[in-house]
């Protein structure tokens, strides 16, 4: 497969910028991998499709306020961070991305917050965007990861709109979300009201997590043509031996395991026997999926409509097939479904 297969012509009108009224009313693309037939729902229908004893999985990670805003020393220039990840709590360490990282040199001090509440310096250059920054801070690390949350806003993709922290709070975490790591939301998951989960429950339909705190390799570009070249980025997972339990019994019984996003389809397919079980494992994974790629363990999968040449569309098109998802995407268009984050859903049979 080649890079510029997956270029299928979108508009910026087609992108969402705001979040559906109510998170199960979007609209829900059903499409049958076996008939290619396609229906058009509402996501809270989703319940329809399945039956007592099917499983959810569900990725529980939770985003965290990544992106901050400061100035550099001495020029006052104000400089954009975007955290990453953790790399030495003791020491403070974080690995992040710089804007404008043309103007940040090794030995710099980035201040951010009034009264400069917290003071990095830059100790290494990563990749070439990428830095290192130690944090100076006096108290411990409980006190600051609160300082440094609270100066860092929700890490909204930049093409959706203007900020409105407050719904931007509440719409960009799922409602299951519980362990702190993302930098972005598993966003098939944020189509999932309480109201929901509980018919969900109420109808015999299982709910298993896992976790993949993503982090920007899930959205960073592809600037190989050639797709066998590309090297996704390492984002941590867990799949604890409750969740293998739920989803290896199910499979056992013959039930159908939807995975909520690719997020969880990625995971589950990082651990998984020859038998097509999956086994509890805590870790990374950098696993790319492309077709051609047998599926060994769901059978369906919810996802939203993704950006074209993104990793996340050509991972769905190997669970549907190349040809079918781009012509569900032409009807999707014509169809008028919302695009990205915050946009309408597809169930995939």
């Amino acid at each position: 497969m080649k890079l510029s297969q997956y270029n299928y012509g979108l508009t910026a009108d087609m992108i969402a910028k705001y979040p559906a009224e109510n998170r199960d009313e979007s609209r829900l693309l059903v499409l049958d991998r076996k008939t290619g037939k396609i229906e058009h729902k509402i996501f809270k229908d989703i319940i329809g499709y399945f039956k007592d004893g099917d499983v959810f999985v569900y990725n529980n990670t939770k985003v965290f306020p990544a992106r901050l805003y400061g100035n550099k020393e001495k020029t006052g220039a104000e400089i954009e961070i975007f955290l990453l990840r953790e790399l030495n709590a003791e020491q403070r360490l974080w690995d992040v991305l710089v804007d404008p990282a043309r103007k940040i040199r090794i030995g710099n001090k980035l201040y951010f917050g009034d009264d400069d509440l917290l003071i990095a310096e830059v100790i290494d250059n990563t990749t070439s965007r990428g830095r290192t920054l130690r944090f100076l801070f006096d108290g411990n690390h409980d006190e600051f990861k609160k300082a440094l949350f609270s100066l860092g806003e929700t890490p909204l993709p930049k093409w959706i709109r203007p900020k409105v922290e407050d719904l931007d709070a509440e719409r960009y975490q799922t409602v299951f979300a519980k362990h702190e790591g993302a930098v972005a939301a598993p966003t098939a998951g944020l189509h999932f009201s309480k109201h929901l989960l509980k018919r969900l429950e109420i109808k015999g339909i299982k709910s298993a997590e896992i976790t993949l705190h993503v982090g920007l390799g899930n959205f960073r570009n592809i600037d190989v043509e050639d797709l066998t070249k590309h090297k996704m980025d390492s984002e941590q997972i867990n799949i604890d031996e409750e969740t293998a339990e739920i989803v290896n019994s199910a499979k056992d019984k013959g039930k159908r395991i939807c995975a909520i996003g690719t997020t969880v389809m990625r995971t589950i397919e990082s651990s998984v026997t020859t038998q097509g079980r999956i086994k509890p494992f805590s870790g990374w994974t950098n696993k790319f999926i492309m077709p051609p790629y047998d599926f060994s363990v769901a059978d369906a999968m919810v996802t939203n409509f993704h950006m074209p040449l993104s990793t996340l569309l050509i991972m769905v098109s190997a669970f549907t097939g190349y040809e079918l998802l781009m012509d569900t995407y032409q009807t999707a268009m014509k169809e008028g479904y919302r695009f990205g984050t915050y946009g309408d859903a597809m169930l995939i049979i």
